[in-house]
């Protein structure tokens, strides 16, 4: 058995397509890298195996969750391991490249990886002089190289520079070097599509493109050419991140609220948040709510659509999990959790409500279609004559969308949040396609269109 079998423990945030770790140190103790703020996943590990977390490891000021950190250190009483030129606002050991902390028998150094953000370092595993693994953060990624946007299109290609001369320092490491990667698929922090999320250096150096392109220019080219959107909560984090998230005394409740109570927070200034299926959100919702149906990925179109200071209201159905969805709010910034309430107590105090018509794809017929996927699945294949406009960028253009639109994405969950949002702008004469493209080319036998 090895190092990564049984001392390495994976914890993969499907929603966000990024992966924290749980090193187990062999002596009661734990090193934690990259956790976020939701510790749920590494708490139930540590307690399984008797471990307190003695390091919290940060290798960059992230843009797409809340650290953990600080949590564990108030907690559990870990040192926070931390970059020197991040210029953390609260109390961390700043680590500068080359610097190597001794965890007790295995030693990690400190490698200066910019690229991804300035002050990235990637952190590698040695027992002894024996080169475990390295926690890469978002420098080598499998398949590819975290974006390097986040700070501003004017720096991304100093950046997607530095990023190469990264790449290439980590590929100088062992073959066998384990790589333990924090984006994976789904992370809109750019990273390709597949199931692995950990690799090796040599899978690497003969797999991964950009570090097969044969000089820097070419390799800018394609990383800055791969990147799409991401989401606009990623502007901020970074800087929360950095001065330091709230630690919590215990998780806050979302009580359930009279519909007295919601009215009176509408007024001043409350955002709705409808959480339940698309089809209960079609069939009655209340007026001007934002439907983000509580799935794995609730947090990125929470965080893409709502500002970061809003007191939030959320709509639920019974059975849904409240523990989850506090979360996933807390873990991207959301502070103002004011409760709960559902659909039938609001109903039943004589509140308003909204549909929205499903449409089958078969019954499509003449309306005008709006797509609000990401752009490269607008390219793999849409509808032809459809407006394309990206979810993220749709509250912007409203005004671009056709009159009795037809909205539809993939599956249904983001077609349902525009279309919401349309309604907040007074397209109230809207509706969403059951499914995505593919079921209107297989009912229709038309082909999808490809490229823009």
């Amino acid at each position: 058995m090895g190092f990564a079998d049984d001392h390495l423990i994976p914890l993969v945030d499907t929603g966000l397509g990024n992966s924290a770790y749980l090193v187990d140190l062999g002596d009661g103790r734990a090193l934690a890298v990259d956790a976020s703020r939701d510790l749920r996943a590494l708490r139930a590990e540590a307690g399984r195996r008797g471990l307190t977390v003695a390091f919290a490891a940060d290798t960059h000021l992230h843009a797409d969750f809340l650290t953990g950190a600080l949590q564990l250190a108030a907690d559990d009483g870990a040192t926070v391991l931390a970059s020197a030129a991040g210029r953390r606002a609260f109390e961390h050991r700043a680590l500068s490249d080359g610097d190597e902390v001794d965890l007790g028998g295995l030693t990690l150094r400190a490698l200066a990886t910019p690229g991804h953000t300035d002050e990235h370092l990637s952190f590698l595993l040695l027992d002894g002089a024996r080169e475990l693994g390295v926690f890469t953060g978002g420098s080598l990624i499998v398949g590819s190289a975290a974006r390097t946007d986040l700070l501003g299109a004017a720096r991304a290609q100093e950046l997607a520079r530095a990023q190469y001369r990264s790449l290439r320092r980590l590929a100088e490491l062992p073959d066998g070097t384990a790589v333990w990667p924090t984006h994976g698929a789904g992370s809109f922090c750019s990273a390709p599509p597949g199931a692995e999320r950990t690799t090796t250096i040599g899978a690497q150096k003969r797999a991964n493109a950009l570090l097969a392109a044969p000089d820097e220019d070419s390799f800018v080219r394609e990383l800055l050419g791969s990147l799409g959107s991401y989401p606009a909560y990623f502007d901020r984090l970074a800087e929360v991140n950095r001065l330091g998230p709230a630690v919590l005394g215990a998780t806050p409740a979302l009580p359930a609220l009279p519909p007295a109570e919601v009215r009176r927070l509408l007024g001043e200034g409350a955002q709705i948040v409808d959480v339940r299926r698309v089809r209960d959100f079609a069939a009655g919702h209340i007026p001007g709510a934002l439907s983000v149906h509580l799935r794995d990925q609730f947090a990125t179109w929470l965080g893409w659509l709502l500002p970061g200071d809003s007191p939030l209201v959320f709509v639920t159905a019974p059975g849904q999990d409240l523990a989850e969805l506090t979360w996933q709010a807390l873990k991207i910034g959301y502070e103002r959790l004011c409760g709960h309430l559902t659909m039938d107590a609001w109903t039943a105090d004589g509140g308003a409500q909204e549909t929205v018509d499903l449409v089958a794809a078969d019954r499509v017929g003449d309306r005008r279609v709006l797509d609000v996927r990401q752009r490269s699945e607008w390219d793999s294949g849409h509808i032809p004559g459809a407006v394309g406009i990206e979810l993220g960028d749709l509250e912007g253009r409203t005004d671009e969308a056709p009159s009795s639109a037809l909205v539809h994405c993939a599956h249904g969950e983001r077609a349902m949040t525009a279309a919401s949002l349309l309604q907040r702008t007074g397209h109230h004469d809207v509706a969403v396609l059951k499914g995505g493209p593919d079921d209107w080319a297989r009912v229709t036998g038309h082909r999808l269109q490809e490229g823009a």
